[in-house]
């Protein structure tokens, strides 16, 4: 028999090489062929060709961690733990070629009438009622709030109208919930993929998987449940013309890869550190008063010393960590860590961090593909020689080539946003309000969000509170209009219209999505118009926010808004102005015509 093997152990390089060995030792002691591949975090060792995988009987998988199987689509798989694979070698092969099909299986007379009936194959996956297939899916947003929910919602509904079934996995900001089950997987003609963060999909080997990102499972749930069932199964070349019609109408047949993905898994993990400092800030100043640091052993100074002297001093090292984790994998969470607290330390502050994590993480991910070693010491490549090389590469590159440089452009910005008054500021929250509302939690909305997020850690509270006012105003005016002008909307957006406002006050601004969906040429100039205005008179009345997320529910804690009534106002402006805009511009809805 021809055996291929994989060996994996993230804890123990030296336990790869032992599993490696003892299958290589056995197998040909036992007089079959085998070739094995040793892989650690940073890639493989002695990669199988694809002519050696082509050629197998059966493959063993003996890893600790998750390894990616779609290549081995069509082959039988045991997987075992790298531990037995060391101890138990014989009987790990023995099981692994009890699973090659004898050549009588694949096509055995039909029984006997009188004959013992063979054992039942296994069962195909079944299928629903009336036809339908079976899909699973995850979907996973940045903040892992609402696009994670609302593109599940939009999967589900999608795929029951379509007579489908789907289980969905949400990755959102308290973990995994609803987690599929193995059974599930195995019964699944196909896998959706909607997420605008990696998602891990070794779980899918040997499934159809199509990956797009929420907003897309939101907009065109039905098109993207029918190219998810198009998909050819892994491994398989799809043509391309095939390829093509699977993809949904208006859609990159490609999912939203490469910067932007990696930018957005760092902020996701960014996010929970500002918010916890936040609010220990927040907290510190209700309590201190403006002086709330201090007086040294107070409960105030403790407060200050969490929020804004531990977790407000990591959060830019944070997002450059996993920015470089989101490009390299594990090997680049060293180099990122380093060059986002040398951006914080050297005043590069957050557009540094940005600069420094995808600098560690291309440089980390070059250095893995580029380097080779002897397979005995490959193990030491990512937990020696690739975090050290790229730390010492980025470090020395941002303290004499990056960080200077932004360091100048960081105080000139700061010192512009801090100086900003009268008409300067209003412009400002125009254009960072006009972002939040067009696309709703698209990249211009992230964009705006992050912008403001990252000058928190220079102090600079004002794009804050004009960024949230802005995110609150497009629920909370639709919501509105939905129940003073109930003719211009259908039943379905009046009821969604209860939703919405709790959405609005959460900071939750793709509670509008389902609206502007609808009616995109005239719902979104109204938001826009609203967003702007609350912005704007934000930047006006130079209102603070200490707190990057919570909606009105930051405002409860005392201390989290400085000029609270002016915040609350230009909320109600926003919210005001959405809503006349929205008169103006909707029309009723048409009525439907009789059968």
């Amino acid at each position: 028999m021809k055996i291929i093997a994989v060996t994996v152990s993230q804890t123990s390089a030296a336990h790869t090489l032992m599993a490696a060995a003892a299958l290589r030792r056995t197998a040909e002691l036992m007089g079959h062929e085998i070739r094995v591949e040793s892989q650690d975090s940073a890639g493989a060792g002695g990669a199988l060709p694809d002519a050696a995988v082509a050629a197998a009987d059966v493959v063993v998988l003996a890893a600790d961690d998750h390894v990616d199987s779609s290549r081995f689509a069509g082959k039988p798989v045991h997987r075992v733990r790298v531990a037995d694979a060391i101890r138990h070698t014989r009987a790990v092969l023995d099981a692994a070629l009890a699973l090659v099909p004898r050549p009588t299986d694949a096509a055995a007379p039909p029984p006997e009438a009188d004959a013992a009936p063979p054992a039942p194959a296994p069962a195909p996956p079944a299928a629903t009622s009336g036809g339908g297939k079976r899909l699973v899916g995850i979907t996973a947003c940045p903040t892992g709030i609402a696009h994670t929910f609302m593109a599940a919602e939009a999967l589900q509904k999608a795929a029951a109208a379509m007579g489908h079934d789907i289980r969905v996995e949400t990755q959102g900001s308290v973990g995994a919930k609803s987690r599929l089950t193995p059974e599930e997987i195995a019964a699944a003609d196909a896998v959706v993929i909607a997420a605008d963060t990696q998602v891990d999909t070794s779980r899918f080997a040997g499934k159809p998987v199509y990956v797009t990102g929420t907003k897309q499972a939101i907009k065109s749930g039905q098109a993207v449940v029918g190219a998810a069932l198009a998909q050819p199964p892994a491994g398989a070349p799809a043509p391309e013309k095939a390829a093509a019609a699977a993809a949904p109408a208006g859609e990159p047949r490609q999912p939203r890869t490469g910067p932007y993905k990696h930018l957005m898994t760092g902020v996701s993990y960014m996010l929970p550190v500002v918010i916890a400092g936040g609010l220990a800030i927040a907290l510190a100043f209700a309590l201190g008063g403006i002086y709330a640091g201090e007086e040294e052993g107070t409960l105030a100074w403790a407060l200050n010393r969490i929020g804004g002297g531990t977790a407000f001093q990591l959060f830019v090292a944070v997002l450059s960590a996993f920015i470089a984790y989101s490009v390299a994998d594990r090997p680049g969470i060293a180099p990122g860590l380093v060059g986002g607290m040398l951006a914080h330390e050297m005043g590069a502050g957050f557009l540094g961090g940005i600069v420094s994590g995808f600098l560690a993480g291309y440089l980390t991910r070059f250095l893995a593909e580029r380097i080779r070693l002897p397979a005995t010491l490959e193990g030491l490549k990512p937990v020696l020689v690739l975090p050290f090389l790229s730390t010492l590469t980025v470090g020395l590159l941002m303290i004499y080539v990056i960080a200077p440089p932004v360091q100048a452009l960081n105080e000139a910005m700061n010192a512009w946003l801090l100086g900003m008054r009268g008409a300067n500021a209003a412009v400002l929250g125009l254009v960072l309000g006009s972002m939040m509302a067009f696309d709703m939690g698209g990249p211009l909305n992230k964009a705006a969000y992050t912008f403001a997020v990252g000058l928190l850690a220079s102090r600079i509270y004002t794009p804050m509170a004009a960024v949230m006012a802005a995110g609150m105003t497009p629920p909370l005016g639709l919501a509105l209009a939905a129940f003073l002008f109930r003719r211009r909307f259908d039943g379905e957006e009046r009821e969604a219209g209860g939703p919405a406002a709790v959405l609005g006050l959460a900071f939750i601004t793709e509670g509008a999505i389902p609206f502007a969906a609808k009616d995109p040429l005239r719902v979104i100039p109204a938001l826009v118009l609203g967003s702007a205005t609350a912005a704007a008179l934000s930047m006006l009345a130079g209102v603070q926010l200490l707190v990057p997320h919570g909606g009105i529910f930051a405002a409860l804690i005392p201390g989290a808004v400085r000029e609270l009534a002016a915040y609350l106002g230009a909320i109600a402006a926003g919210v005001a102005v959405t809503t006349a805009a929205l008169f103006l511009l909707k029309r009723p809805p048409r009525p439907e015509a009789p059968l």
